[in-house]
């Protein structure tokens, strides 16, 4: 059972071949990093651009590498949102088109369910468990009830975990993305040498909300810069105000998820997306007792590829849910149903 899985939902155009929802036989991502390095974030229109230049050339290389051929695929798999539209388009149509000219089934794929099945490659989840789903662009706690059936338990309402990672790099000059700069400066420092307050949400405790944190740090680095030019990446100060900036942001991700487990009796913990590849927490979640097993993605398969895709397809296909030549892109696609 071989599944192509096509993703293009950002700045990533990725494909993979999987068999079975197991065996990885290839897997080929080309990154826009460098074109969208100098703007500070990913600008969607250049996005799109690249996406058309590289798609058919990764899915090739995916399909050599892994000695298949497209007749010998049982079905492909492709993000169809959320993300960005135009870059979603650029996937979606060319899957379309390749399972009209061969006659393959077509399978869209929730971007953050691939997420989820990334953490779950060769794991037989028990249910209900909880997913904390946390990148760039989401920050997300699922239920997940059974294979396919997911209910939402909270959401960031302003920033997403990893953009507020982005927005404290280009407020210091440190570069895009922030996260890895930001999580290999923060191991240097104290994380409890700055105090920052969490946000007194109303309403639903699993909700996240991470702008009131960017804007703490936003007035530390002008009060900071108002005593005399420093260098972000070697000045003390600041990387102990780096440590404690991650270190809340990491409490308030594993806080909310420790108390949304308990509240609907999860028997595992998920942890996936881009941020899941940061060090400190991954250090944090060994440093707590928690009474469920906690599953991440391989580094490799945190951030955006094909390989989720192709899993979650598989997921998919199991259950019968296969996609007519019609489907749509969405950019704001729910994942709870």
């Amino acid at each position: 059972m071989r599944i192509l899985g096509i993703e293009s939902s950002c700045d990533e155009t990725a494909a993979a071949v999987v068999e079975d929802g197991t065996k990885i036989l290839s897997s080929s991502v080309a990154s826009q990093l460098d074109v969208h390095q100098k703007y500070g974030g990913v600008v969607p229109e250049l996005a799109s651009r690249e996406h058309v230049r590289a798609i058919v050339l990764i899915v090739r290389e995916a399909l050599e590498t892994a000695n298949t051929r497209l007749e010998d695929l049982d079905a492909i798999a492709v993000t169809h949102g959320p993300g960005l539209v135009g870059s979603l388009l650029v996937g979606l149509t060319y899957a379309k088109a390749l399972c009209f000219a061969k006659g393959i089934p077509l399978i869209g794929v929730h971007h953050l369910e691939g997420h989820i099945r990334a953490a779950l490659i060769g794991i037989d989840l028990q249910y209900p468990a909880l997913a904390l789903v946390a990148s760039g662009g989401h920050t997300h706690l699922f239920e997940c009830l059974s294979e396919g059936e997911y209910r939402l338990e909270g959401r960031t309402r302003d920033d997403a975990a990893g953009e507020a990672y982005d927005k404290v790099s280009k407020l210091l000059g440190l570069g895009y993305p922030g996260g890895p700069v930001i999580d290999a400066l923060a191991a240097k420092g104290n994380p409890r040498a700055v105090k920052f307050t969490s946000p007194k949400l109303k309403g639903n405790l699993s909700d996240f909300s991470f702008s009131g944190l960017k804007t703490a740090v936003l007035r530390w680095t002008e009060a900071r810069r108002l005593r005399g030019d420093f260098d972000p990446a070697t000045d003390p100060e600041t990387i102990d105000m780096l440590a404690s900036f991650q270190y809340t942001v990491i409490e308030e991700l594993l806080n909310r998820a420790a108390r949304a487990a308990q509240n609907i009796g999860a028997k595992a913990l998920v942890i996936s997306g881009g941020v899941a590849s940061n060090r400190g927490l991954r250090e944090a979640v060994k440093a707590r007792q928690w009474p469920m097993p906690v599953y991440f993605p391989e580094p490799r398969w945190s951030t955006d590829n094909g390989v989720m895709i192709a899993v979650a397809g598989y997921s998919r296909w199991k259950l019968g849910h296969f996609s007519k030549l019609d489907l749509k892109a969405q950019a704001n696609l729910p994942l709870a149903r």
